[in-house]
């Protein structure tokens, strides 16, 4: 469903966000993106939703060319971003009735969908009142579930469980096991590695713009076997020999 083929990304002509990465998210997988602080993790994501665009490779979602298709695959990206300080103005109600205006949501899935996902995560009460007096995990909510209510086949989560309370954080682990289940598509960055081994079926390390790993976490561990994941995690990106040899 998402294919990132030798895509690269440079800014001010000699920063390498992005560097030659390749990897693919089939539909029923969900898809840890794992690594340090400036790794070049929001530089993909953003990559594979169009808002910035590539300098070189192809990218794929769900079978449309996102520069040459950018409508089509648009559609079918739910997108929560890094920061979920935007439309602050509007009501909760105002910003998901224009999230699913341009969607073309229509109005009675677009209800049900609403009172479902605000029950789920406890703000029903709140979707009356300004986006600009929630607090941050109270906008984070909101911010899923617009990137949820055109019911999009792949996901696309930056960092999406930052600000959120334990019951919230768990209704939306439970959200993503569904909706691979049903055979769509999630791809999701953390630095939270405990959430990445008990969710993902597979992750992806990236450190400076380069793809470390990818492939299993029980894979990553039998090939290192005498440290903890956080262990491995740290010296596989602090470490350029440890980098050598998982990249052979």
């Amino acid at each position: 469903m998402i294919s990132f083929e030798n895509v690269t990304k440079v800014y001010n002509k000699t920063i390498r966000a992005v560097d030659d990465i390749s990897f693919n998210v089939k539909g029923g997988e969900i898809v840890g993106f794992i690594g340090p602080n400036g790794s070049g993790k929001t530089t993909t994501m953003k990559l594979l939703t169009g808002i910035i665009k590539a300098d070189v490779g192809k990218i794929t979602v769900n079978g449309f060319n996102v520069r040459k298709q950018p409508l089509e695959a648009k559609a079918s990206i739910g997108y929560i971003a890094d920061s979920p300080d935007m439309f602050l103005r509007l009501k909760g109600t105002e910003f998901l009735d224009l999230i699913g205006d341009i969607y073309r949501v229509p109005t009675d899935d677009r209800r049900k969908r609403i009172k479902e996902f605000a029950e789920r995560f406890e703000l029903s009460d709140s979707l009356g009142s300004p986006i600009m007096s929630y607090s941050h995990g109270m906008r984070q909510k909101i911010m899923v579930i617009a990137a949820l209510l055109h019911d999009p086949p792949v996901w696309i989560l930056d960092e999406p469980m930052v600000g959120l309370d334990p019951k919230s954080a768990y209704e939306l682990k439970q959200m993503m096991r569904e909706h691979a289940k049903a055979g769509n598509a999630v791809f999701f960055s953390t630095h939270v590695l405990e959430v990445a081994e008990k969710l993902c079926d597979r992750v992806i390390i990236i450190k400076k713009g380069h793809l470390l790993y990818d492939g299993t976490l029980d894979e990553l561990e039998n090939k290192n076997k005498n440290g903890s994941l956080e262990e491995i995690f740290l010296e596989l990106t602090g470490n350029d020999k440890k980098e050598k040899e998982l990249s052979e």
